[in-house]
Protein backbone atom coordinates (compact mmCIF):
# COMPACT_ATOMS: atom_id res chain seq x y z
CA UNK A 1 0.00 0.00 0.00
CA UNK A 2 1.08 3.61 -0.55
CA UNK A 3 2.49 5.29 2.56
CA UNK A 4 -0.13 8.03 2.14
CA UNK A 5 -2.98 5.53 2.32
CA UNK A 6 -4.46 4.80 5.76
CA UNK A 7 -4.73 1.15 6.70
CA UNK A 8 -8.18 -0.14 5.80
CA UNK A 9 -10.16 -2.79 7.70
CA UNK A 10 -10.04 -6.26 6.23
CA UNK A 11 -13.01 -6.93 3.99
CA UNK A 12 -14.61 -9.87 2.21
CA UNK A 13 -14.63 -8.82 -1.46
CA UNK A 14 -16.18 -10.55 -4.47
CA UNK A 15 -14.40 -9.81 -7.76
CA UNK A 16 -15.44 -10.53 -11.35
CA UNK A 17 -13.05 -10.48 -14.30
CA UNK A 18 -10.23 -11.89 -12.19
CA UNK A 19 -8.42 -13.43 -15.16
CA UNK A 20 -8.02 -10.06 -16.87
CA UNK A 21 -5.15 -7.60 -16.62
CA UNK A 22 -6.74 -5.40 -13.95
CA UNK A 23 -8.48 -8.24 -12.11
CA UNK A 24 -5.29 -10.27 -11.74
CA UNK A 25 -3.40 -7.33 -10.27
CA UNK A 26 -6.33 -6.35 -8.05
CA UNK A 27 -6.74 -9.80 -6.49
CA UNK A 28 -3.02 -9.89 -5.70
CA UNK A 29 -3.15 -6.47 -4.00
CA UNK A 30 -6.32 -7.21 -2.06
CA UNK A 31 -4.80 -10.38 -0.68
CA UNK A 32 -1.51 -8.65 0.10
CA UNK A 33 -3.50 -6.10 2.11
CA UNK A 34 -5.19 -8.87 4.09
CA UNK A 35 -8.60 -8.79 2.41
CA UNK A 36 -10.47 -12.01 1.63
CA UNK A 37 -11.31 -12.48 -2.06
CA UNK A 38 -14.07 -14.51 -3.71
CA UNK A 39 -13.45 -14.85 -7.43
CA UNK A 40 -16.53 -15.20 -9.65
CA UNK A 41 -15.83 -17.71 -12.44
CA UNK A 42 -17.90 -18.92 -15.41
CA UNK A 43 -17.21 -22.62 -14.85
CA UNK A 44 -17.44 -25.16 -12.09
CA UNK A 45 -15.29 -23.93 -9.18
CA UNK A 46 -12.01 -25.75 -8.62
CA UNK A 47 -10.80 -23.73 -5.63
CA UNK A 48 -12.31 -22.73 -2.30
CA UNK A 49 -12.29 -19.02 -3.18
CA UNK A 50 -14.24 -19.45 -6.44
CA UNK A 51 -17.95 -18.75 -6.90
CA UNK A 52 -19.74 -19.88 -10.06
CA UNK A 53 -21.88 -17.53 -12.12
CA UNK A 54 -23.19 -17.45 -15.68
CA UNK A 55 -24.41 -14.00 -16.71
CA UNK A 56 -25.72 -15.24 -20.06
CA UNK A 57 -27.94 -17.78 -18.29
CA UNK A 58 -28.77 -15.38 -15.46
CA UNK A 59 -27.48 -17.74 -12.77
CA UNK A 60 -25.21 -17.11 -9.82
CA UNK A 61 -24.33 -19.01 -6.64
CA UNK A 62 -25.98 -16.73 -4.09
CA UNK A 63 -24.75 -18.84 -1.19
CA UNK A 64 -21.20 -18.30 -2.42
CA UNK A 65 -21.65 -14.56 -1.98
CA UNK A 66 -23.24 -14.68 1.47
CA UNK A 67 -21.48 -12.38 3.91
CA UNK A 68 -19.48 -10.33 1.41
CA UNK A 69 -18.77 -6.71 2.32
CA UNK A 70 -18.21 -5.47 -1.22
CA UNK A 71 -17.93 -6.42 -4.88
CA UNK A 72 -15.67 -5.17 -7.65
CA UNK A 73 -17.18 -5.87 -11.06
CA UNK A 74 -14.62 -5.88 -13.89
CA UNK A 75 -15.95 -8.52 -16.33
CA UNK A 76 -16.87 -7.63 -19.90
CA UNK A 77 -16.00 -8.19 -23.57
CA UNK A 78 -12.92 -6.22 -24.62
CA UNK A 79 -14.17 -3.13 -26.43
CA UNK A 80 -11.18 -2.84 -28.74
CA UNK A 81 -10.43 -6.49 -29.45
CA UNK A 82 -12.40 -6.82 -32.71
CA UNK A 83 -13.96 -4.65 -35.40
CA UNK A 84 -17.31 -3.17 -34.38
CA UNK A 85 -19.61 -5.28 -36.51
CA UNK A 86 -23.28 -5.28 -35.46
CA UNK A 87 -22.76 -8.69 -33.83
CA UNK A 88 -19.64 -7.53 -31.94
CA UNK A 89 -21.45 -4.41 -30.74
CA UNK A 90 -24.23 -6.63 -29.39
CA UNK A 91 -21.69 -8.81 -27.56
CA UNK A 92 -19.96 -5.79 -26.06
CA UNK A 93 -23.21 -4.28 -24.81
CA UNK A 94 -24.69 -7.50 -23.47
CA UNK A 95 -21.45 -8.61 -21.80
CA UNK A 96 -21.59 -5.46 -19.71
CA UNK A 97 -25.28 -5.07 -19.00
CA UNK A 98 -26.29 -8.69 -18.32
CA UNK A 99 -23.49 -9.39 -15.87
CA UNK A 100 -23.91 -6.04 -14.12
CA UNK A 101 -27.67 -6.47 -13.81
CA UNK A 102 -27.27 -9.99 -12.39
CA UNK A 103 -24.63 -8.98 -9.86
CA UNK A 104 -26.49 -5.83 -8.75
CA UNK A 105 -29.77 -7.72 -8.30
CA UNK A 106 -28.05 -10.50 -6.38
CA UNK A 107 -26.33 -8.04 -4.05
CA UNK A 108 -29.62 -6.23 -3.48
CA UNK A 109 -31.20 -9.53 -2.45
CA UNK A 110 -28.53 -10.59 0.04
CA UNK A 111 -29.26 -10.26 3.75
CA UNK A 112 -27.45 -8.29 4.96
CA UNK A 113 -26.71 -6.19 1.87
CA UNK A 114 -23.06 -5.70 1.01
CA UNK A 115 -22.08 -2.08 1.57
CA UNK A 116 -20.21 -1.34 -1.68
CA UNK A 117 -20.35 -2.09 -5.41
CA UNK A 118 -17.45 -0.80 -7.50
CA UNK A 119 -18.61 -1.32 -11.06
CA UNK A 120 -16.37 -1.15 -14.09
CA UNK A 121 -16.92 1.72 -16.50
CA UNK A 122 -14.93 3.67 -19.09
CA UNK A 123 -13.84 7.13 -20.17
CA UNK A 124 -15.49 6.47 -23.52
CA UNK A 125 -18.66 7.98 -22.04
CA UNK A 126 -17.32 11.53 -22.50
CA UNK A 127 -17.67 13.69 -25.58
CA UNK A 128 -14.47 14.78 -27.37
CA UNK A 129 -13.24 17.81 -25.45
CA UNK A 130 -10.37 18.99 -27.60
CA UNK A 131 -7.90 20.82 -25.34
CA UNK A 132 -10.41 21.62 -22.58
CA UNK A 133 -9.90 19.99 -19.19
CA UNK A 134 -12.71 17.57 -18.39
CA UNK A 135 -13.97 16.03 -15.16
CA UNK A 136 -16.88 13.88 -13.99
CA UNK A 137 -19.33 16.73 -14.66
CA UNK A 138 -18.28 17.21 -18.29
CA UNK A 139 -20.64 16.54 -21.24
CA UNK A 140 -21.20 12.95 -22.26
CA UNK A 141 -20.93 11.69 -25.80
CA UNK A 142 -23.55 10.08 -28.03
CA UNK A 143 -21.50 7.53 -29.97
CA UNK A 144 -21.55 3.77 -29.45
CA UNK A 145 -18.94 3.79 -26.68
CA UNK A 146 -20.87 6.42 -24.72
CA UNK A 147 -24.15 4.57 -25.11
CA UNK A 148 -22.53 1.37 -23.85
CA UNK A 149 -21.24 3.13 -20.74
CA UNK A 150 -24.64 4.72 -20.06
CA UNK A 151 -26.32 1.31 -20.22
CA UNK A 152 -23.49 -0.34 -18.25
CA UNK A 153 -23.74 2.12 -15.38
CA UNK A 154 -27.54 2.06 -15.52
CA UNK A 155 -27.52 -1.71 -15.05
CA UNK A 156 -26.52 -1.22 -11.39
CA UNK A 157 -29.95 0.26 -10.60
CA UNK A 158 -31.09 -2.50 -8.23
CA UNK A 159 -27.97 -2.12 -6.11
CA UNK A 160 -28.40 1.66 -5.98
CA UNK A 161 -32.07 1.31 -5.04
CA UNK A 162 -31.10 -1.11 -2.24
CA UNK A 163 -28.89 1.56 -0.69
CA UNK A 164 -25.59 -0.05 -1.70
CA UNK A 165 -22.93 2.60 -2.31
CA UNK A 166 -22.27 2.22 -6.02
CA UNK A 167 -19.22 3.73 -7.70
CA UNK A 168 -18.47 3.72 -11.43
CA UNK A 169 -14.81 3.14 -12.26
CA UNK A 170 -14.39 5.27 -15.40
CA UNK A 171 -11.02 3.84 -16.31
CA UNK A 172 -8.54 5.47 -18.67
CA UNK A 173 -5.83 3.89 -20.82
CA UNK A 174 -4.23 1.48 -18.34
CA UNK A 175 -0.48 1.16 -18.64
CA UNK A 176 0.75 -2.39 -18.12
CA UNK A 177 3.08 -4.57 -20.18
CA UNK A 178 0.80 -7.55 -19.50
CA UNK A 179 -2.21 -6.26 -21.43
CA UNK A 180 -4.15 -3.37 -22.91
CA UNK A 181 -2.80 -0.74 -25.28
CA UNK A 182 0.79 -0.77 -24.01
CA UNK A 183 1.23 -4.47 -24.64
CA UNK A 184 -0.01 -4.03 -28.21
CA UNK A 185 2.34 -1.20 -29.15
CA UNK A 186 5.46 -2.37 -27.30
CA UNK A 187 6.78 -4.62 -30.10
CA UNK A 188 6.69 -1.75 -32.62
CA UNK A 189 8.31 0.73 -30.26
CA UNK A 190 11.02 -1.74 -29.29
CA UNK A 191 11.87 -1.99 -32.98
CA UNK A 192 12.01 1.78 -33.29
CA UNK A 193 8.89 1.83 -35.45
CA UNK A 194 6.60 3.74 -33.09
CA UNK A 195 5.18 7.19 -33.62
CA UNK A 196 2.25 9.51 -33.05
CA UNK A 197 -1.20 8.60 -34.37
CA UNK A 198 -2.76 11.15 -36.69
CA UNK A 199 -1.91 14.70 -35.63
CA UNK A 200 -0.81 13.52 -32.17
CA UNK A 201 -2.61 16.51 -30.62
CA UNK A 202 -5.40 14.38 -29.10
CA UNK A 203 -5.18 14.04 -25.32
CA UNK A 204 -4.79 10.55 -23.88
CA UNK A 205 -5.97 10.01 -20.27
CA UNK A 206 -3.65 7.28 -19.06
CA UNK A 207 -3.24 5.54 -15.69
CA UNK A 208 -0.59 3.18 -14.36
CA UNK A 209 -1.77 -0.30 -13.41
CA UNK A 210 -0.39 0.50 -9.94
CA UNK A 211 -2.77 3.43 -9.58
CA UNK A 212 -5.69 1.67 -11.25
CA UNK A 213 -5.49 -1.03 -8.60
CA UNK A 214 -4.56 1.36 -5.81
CA UNK A 215 -7.54 3.57 -6.57
CA UNK A 216 -9.94 0.62 -6.60
CA UNK A 217 -8.73 -0.54 -3.20
CA UNK A 218 -9.00 3.03 -1.91
CA UNK A 219 -12.58 3.35 -3.18
CA UNK A 220 -13.66 0.29 -1.23
CA UNK A 221 -13.69 2.47 1.88
CA UNK A 222 -13.71 6.06 0.56
CA UNK A 223 -17.26 7.38 0.80
CA UNK A 224 -17.64 8.14 -2.89
CA UNK A 225 -20.61 7.15 -5.05
CA UNK A 226 -21.29 7.75 -8.73
CA UNK A 227 -18.69 8.24 -11.47
CA UNK A 228 -15.00 8.49 -10.64
CA UNK A 229 -12.31 9.06 -13.30
CA UNK A 230 -9.49 6.57 -12.83
CA UNK A 231 -6.86 8.53 -14.74
CA UNK A 232 -3.56 10.19 -13.89
CA UNK A 233 -3.77 13.87 -12.90
CA UNK A 234 -1.22 14.46 -15.67
CA UNK A 235 -2.77 13.49 -19.04
CA UNK A 236 -0.57 13.80 -22.12
CA UNK A 237 -1.13 14.25 -25.82
CA UNK A 238 -0.66 11.25 -28.07
CA UNK A 239 2.53 12.84 -29.44
CA UNK A 240 3.91 13.31 -25.92
CA UNK A 241 2.94 9.75 -24.99
CA UNK A 242 4.77 8.22 -27.95
CA UNK A 243 7.83 10.41 -27.37
CA UNK A 244 7.97 9.40 -23.70
CA UNK A 245 7.52 5.70 -24.39
CA UNK A 246 10.28 5.78 -27.00
CA UNK A 247 12.57 7.65 -24.60
CA UNK A 248 12.03 5.07 -21.85
CA UNK A 249 12.84 2.29 -24.34
CA UNK A 250 15.83 4.22 -25.77
CA UNK A 251 14.35 4.06 -29.24
CA UNK A 252 13.35 6.69 -31.81
CA UNK A 253 9.69 7.55 -32.41
CA UNK A 254 9.74 9.28 -35.77
CA UNK A 255 7.31 7.27 -37.89
CA UNK A 256 3.84 8.85 -37.69
CA UNK A 257 0.83 6.61 -38.15
CA UNK A 258 -1.89 8.20 -40.32
CA UNK A 259 -5.41 7.51 -39.03
CA UNK A 260 -6.07 5.71 -42.30
CA UNK A 261 -4.01 2.73 -41.12
CA UNK A 262 -5.91 2.04 -37.87
CA UNK A 263 -9.17 2.79 -39.66
CA UNK A 264 -8.49 0.09 -42.23
CA UNK A 265 -7.43 -2.38 -39.54
CA UNK A 266 -10.08 -1.69 -36.92
CA UNK A 267 -12.80 0.08 -38.84
CA UNK A 268 -13.22 3.88 -38.78
CA UNK A 269 -15.68 3.99 -35.87
CA UNK A 270 -13.53 1.93 -33.51
CA UNK A 271 -10.27 3.62 -34.58
CA UNK A 272 -11.65 7.10 -33.96
CA UNK A 273 -13.08 6.06 -30.58
CA UNK A 274 -9.87 4.42 -29.35
CA UNK A 275 -7.20 6.57 -30.95
CA UNK A 276 -8.66 9.81 -32.26
CA UNK A 277 -10.82 11.14 -29.43
CA UNK A 278 -9.27 13.91 -27.32
CA UNK A 279 -10.05 13.59 -23.60
CA UNK A 280 -8.03 15.80 -21.28
CA UNK A 281 -9.55 14.17 -18.22
CA UNK A 282 -8.84 15.03 -14.59
CA UNK A 283 -9.45 12.66 -11.62
CA UNK A 284 -11.28 15.37 -9.68
CA UNK A 285 -13.43 13.14 -7.46
CA UNK A 286 -10.64 10.63 -6.81
CA UNK A 287 -8.26 13.35 -5.61
CA UNK A 288 -11.01 14.96 -3.51
CA UNK A 289 -11.55 11.59 -1.78
CA UNK A 290 -7.96 11.66 -0.55
CA UNK A 291 -6.27 9.26 -2.96
CA UNK A 292 -2.51 9.83 -3.33
CA UNK A 293 -1.21 8.74 -6.73
CA UNK A 294 1.74 6.36 -6.74
CA UNK A 295 2.82 7.04 -10.34
CA UNK A 296 1.34 10.36 -11.51
CA UNK A 297 4.15 11.03 -14.02
CA UNK A 298 4.14 9.10 -17.31
CA UNK A 299 7.89 8.71 -17.66
CA UNK A 300 8.20 7.47 -14.10
CA UNK A 301 5.27 5.07 -14.55
CA UNK A 302 6.60 3.61 -17.80
CA UNK A 303 10.11 3.39 -16.39
CA UNK A 304 8.86 1.41 -13.41
CA UNK A 305 6.90 -0.93 -15.65
CA UNK A 306 9.44 -1.46 -18.43
CA UNK A 307 12.91 -1.19 -16.91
Amino acid sequence: MSQAEPETPHMDVAVTGTSGMIGTALVAELRADGHRVRRLVRREPTAADEVEWDPAAGTIDRDGLAGIDAAVHLAGEGIGEKRWTPEQKRRILESRTTGTTLLAATMAGLDPNPSVLLSGSAIGVYADGGDAQLDEESPLGHDFAAEVVRAWEGATREAVDAGIRTTYLRTGIVQSPTGGALRKVLPLFKLGLGGRVGTGRQWWPWVSIDDEVGAIVHLLTAEVAGPVNLVSPNPVTNAAYTKTLAHVLHRPAVIPVPMLGPSLLLGRELAESLLGTSLRLHPTRLLASGYAFRRPDLEDALGALLT
